[in-house]
């Protein structure tokens, strides 16, 4: 009982069985807030049970009575009224029986809590409908389903393990890489070799230190749990080495970056420590440094470069602390949205962007990520935090002045900006009393309506009725030997003014529980009245918008106009490449005389592109360059307006799962037919609208008006279980990174071709890898998802969630997809680059690609299979030669 309290409640009388039945079918009121609550005491002391019904087994007399609320944990929805922090839950209900089985005299429920109940699985009813089984046999049990799932987990891992293991087989069986890897065959062995040492030692050291502790219960004290995943191992270093293989055939500068960031992405756990909490461990960055003292012909190796691009050994020492750093920004940015293996392939590949970009899309691709990231992140990071934290705090804990008029905007601006304001929230305020402190810590709801109180009507009765009452009180059975007063029992919610003697603590709950404090990012917010607040987010909105235009503007632009187009303006040069060869157009631009600016295709009257096939003629010769980028991007207007259009009429038959497969689909009819046609223009579309969705999911997540909200609202039924883990929506952006990559990778392999301001905008030659990603993701995923939900019967002996029907679905898919880019690919009568095979050849090849993909995609657990699975299938058929 709380010492504030002068007299206990009265012991009322037990009531009869009828009015218990009552009581407890009523028990689930609409006012929640009133049972067994101290400030009520005759409204709610009906239910106490008498004193000698709560005594325990060993004598002591229990403080709670069975109707008693236990506490709570926390909440983070955030719409509690009382305590922000605290969800008051209601009474569980009584139990629900079958019909024919219920009845008056089941057990009332406990304490309230929020947390759900356990579901009654399969196991469970059977524990219950079987015989007791003795404690040795329950154990034995238990001990032979563990072993079952380990056993089902190593063999999903051998398998893991087959299919790397096999990926490095095809990338040492393609001709030209061979030749590069024979140069470099002692570098990768040495790699190779630490790394296994590593491997074998690491259970070592753990037995070593458990023998450290104490003396184990087991001589080896070690296993491998059921939940093992090695994706960490095997998928960053592994993938690393392949992909920079295969694409150091045009580049050899390639290899031995890549060979150290192989190293970077090493786990953690796996490097010895000289100290445990380090940003930068000496020995994993030792070990990164190791392939620069191999031997002395590393050196000049580095610079045997054909694009010009040349790393010194200072710039590849300090590798290991630019990947550190930046996967500490990215898992900053995107807390638990990207799985370690996710997050280290990424920070990998913002390097080799950053570092070994030579050709004008990589280099624009660069200026986006690199330079809009990194201004974005500079300018704009501290102002979405605070807007995100200000879109946090619920309408009702602003400030509320009583009797507050409508004041100017210039008058509210003003006080926002005051310099008194400013200084307290940037430099904080060690002069603020504790008692302003304590009113904000989660009770500023309650304003202190206490300053502005009319007068009081202190006497409505004559001295007859006072005496009348105080002989009452005098009389009554429970004053006897108490300080009873007439404000033991106050109205609330009646009177036009608060009386003091009913104000709470600010710095406890009605129930005597001590509130959270307020946490000190919010509480400057919480000065702000509402009017205030609002004016404040558009202020935040208008700074991060003009901020994004000025770093587009300025640092993007200049960054591509000196880099990338070796000094011609951005913008007139897109004007130029997208309508360089529309009459109209050329005239005005030779009329204005802004061929300066704007640089037009030279028109060539003879027919050099008839080698490379009759549609590269056609665009060449017949339609132009500029307007068959017109005649590509309309269609992919059409395409992507017909697959919403699909997708909206869908939206009342089938699930979300099934019309998020139309986007799969979407991606298939946009990049598959015209790919081949322009691959450099593709390229840079899928940078420019990786780019945007950055952007958009930037703006998303930040909760500025006016773009944040309907953002939310388009993405919110399409997202799926991993959207949820972070603050990023990862599905559009990994289902567009699936589609890039592998087109990336087949330029970066790819020599360059063109003539006067497009030199470097062509290519050669056309291959089946620069569309392995759109074969992956729009096909066999989306063909896997359907077929497996819907004909699925049969599991992988590993269980998951992945159906043999629907691997075998997968596998099919792709390999259609891949003959079908094959045929096309014939059809347009585009030469080829590398070696040709035969029909059967290049067919038993597609069926090995599309196999290996589908394995991947069944095994896959620590990644995300619309990233790693188009990588693995790129550098399948990259390595066969499709």
């Amino acid at each position: 009982m709380p010492t504030s309290l002068s007299i206990d409640p009265p012991t009322p009388p037990s009531p009869d069985a009828d009015e218990q039945d009552t009581l407890r079918d009523l028990n689930r009121t609409p006012h929640p807030y009133h049972h067994q609550s101290l400030e009520l005491p005759y409204a709610s002391d009906r239910l106490l049970v008498p004193e000698n019904q709560t005594q325990t087994q060993n004598g002591s007399t229990s403080l709670l009575s069975p109707y008693a609320k236990d506490s709570s944990p926390a909440s983070e929805s955030g719409t509690e009224a009382d305590d922000e922090h605290f969800l008051k839950g209601l009474p569980a209900p009584k139990t629900r029986l079958h019909k024919g089985l219920r009845g008056q005299d089941e057990v009332l429920s406990g304490t309230s809590t929020p947390i759900l109940s356990p579901v009654v699985g399969e196991e469970d009813i059977a524990a219950l409908t079987e015989k007791p089984k003795s404690q040795k046999r329950i154990a034995q049990r238990r001990r032979v389903i563990e072993t079952l799932r380990r056993n089902k987990n190593l063999t999903q891992r051998a398998v893991e393990v087959i299919i790397v293991a096999s990926l490095g087989l095809m990338v040492r069986a393609n001709p030209q890489v061979a030749k590069l890897l024979d140069y470099w065959e002692r570098d990768y062995q040495l790699v190779g070799l630490t790394y296994v040492a590593l491997l074998i030692i690491y259970p070592i050291r753990v037995i070593a230190w458990e023998y450290r502790r104490g003396t184990p219960s087991k001589t080896i004290p070690i296993e491998i749990p059921h939940h093992f995943d090695p994706a960490p191992i095997l998928y960053p270093p592994a993938i690393t080495l392949c992909v920079s293989s295969l694409v150091a055939t045009s580049n050899t500068a390639v290899v031995l970056p890549n060979i150290i960031l192989s190293i970077c992405s090493w786990p953690q756990q796996l490097i010895p420590k000289l100290e445990r909490l380090t940003a930068y461990d000496p020995i994993h960055w030792g070990l990164t440094c190791l392939p620069l003292l191999w031997s002395s012909s590393i050196r000049g190796a580095s610079q045997l470069v054909d694009t010009g691009v040349a790393l010194s050994d200072e710039d590849l020492t300090l590798l290991y602390p630019l990947h550190q750093t930046l996967c500490f920004v990215l898992h900053h940015l995107t807390t638990t949205s990207l799985l370690t293996a996710e997050l280290q392939l990424f920070s990998i590949s913002l390097i080799n962007v950053l570092l070994l970009a030579s050709s004008p899309q990589a280099l624009i691709l660069k200026a986006l990520l690199w330079v809009g990231g990194l201004g974005t992140l500079v300018f704009c990071s501290s102002v979405i935090r605070s807007g995100i934290l200000l879109a946090r705090v619920p309408k009702w804990r602003f400030r509320r002045i009583p009797g507050h008029r409508q004041r100017s905007l210039l008058r509210e601006l003003s006080k926002i900006f005051s310099w008194k304001r400013i200084k307290s929230e940037v430099f904080g305020s060690a002069l603020e009393p504790v008692e302003e402190e304590l009113s904000l810590s989660s009770d500023e709801g309650s304003e202190s309506a206490t300053q502005f109180k009319p007068p009081k009507r202190t006497r409505t009765a004559g001295i007859a009725f006072q005496t009348s009452v105080a002989h009452v009180l005098a009389t009554s059975p429970i004053a006897d030997g108490q300080n009873f007063t007439s404000e033991g029992i106050a109205r609330r919610h009646t009177l036009p003014y608060l009386d003091t003697s009913n104000v709470h603590n600010p710095t406890q709950t009605p129930s005597g529980r001590r509130k959270r404090t307020t946490s000190l990012s919010v509480r400057p917010f919480l000065k702000l009245t509402y009017t205030q607040s609002v004016i404040r987010k558009w202020l935040y909105a208008l700074y991060v918008y003009v901020v994004l235009i000025t770093v587009i503007l300025v640092g993007i632009r200049t960054h591509i106009e000196k880099f990338a187009l070796r000094g011609m303006e951005p913008i007139g040069f897109a004007l130029g490449y997208m309508f360089g060869d529309l009459p109209s157009f050329r005239f005005r631009v030779i009329y204005a005389h802004i061929g300066w600016w704007i640089p037009l295709p030279i028109y060539d009257e003879d027919d050099k592109q008839c080698h490379m096939g009759w549609v590269q003629h056609i665009r060449h010769n017949d339609f132009g360059e500029a307007n068959t980028r017109l005649l590509i991007a309309a269609y992919w207007v059409c395409v992507f307006v017909v697959g919403l259009l699909t997708v909206f009429r869908l939206k009342e038959i089938y699930e979300v799962d099934t019309r998020r497969k139309v986007f799969h689909f979407m991606m298939v009819g946009i990049l598959l037919p015209a790919t081949f046609v322009d691959p450099t223009f593709a390229g840079l579309a899928l940078s420019l609208i990786l780019a945007i969705f950055l952007i958009l999911d930037l703006l998303r997540a930040s909760q500025l008006p006016p773009l944040s909200k309907p953002i939310a609202s388009f993405l919110a039924p399409y997202v799926d279980g991993r959207d949820f883990r972070g603050p990023v929506v990862i599905s559009h952006i990994f289902l567009l990174i699936g589609c890039a990559i592998p087109l990336w990778l087949a330029l970066a392999s790819l020599p360059r071709t063109g003539s006067g301001y497009l030199s470097g905008w062509e290519l050669p030659g056309r291959e089946v890898s620069m569309v392995s990603g759109v074969i992956c993701v729009g096909l066999g995923d989306a063909a896997a998802s359907l077929i497996g939900r819907r004909y699925g019967r049969r599991k992988w002996i590993w269980g998951g969630g992945k159906s043999l029907e629907g691997s075998l679905a997968f596998a099919i898919a792709v390999f259609a997809g891949i003959a079908a880019a094959w045929a096309w690919l014939k059809v347009g009568g585009w030469p080829v680059t590398g070696e040709q095979y035969g029909v059967a050849t290049s067919a038993r090849n597609a069926a090995v690609c599309a196999s290996m993909a589908s394995l991947t995609e069944a095994v896959l657990t620590g990644g995300n299979d619309n990233v790693i699975v188009p990588v693995v299938l790129w550098t399948c058929v990259k390595s066969l030669a499709i």
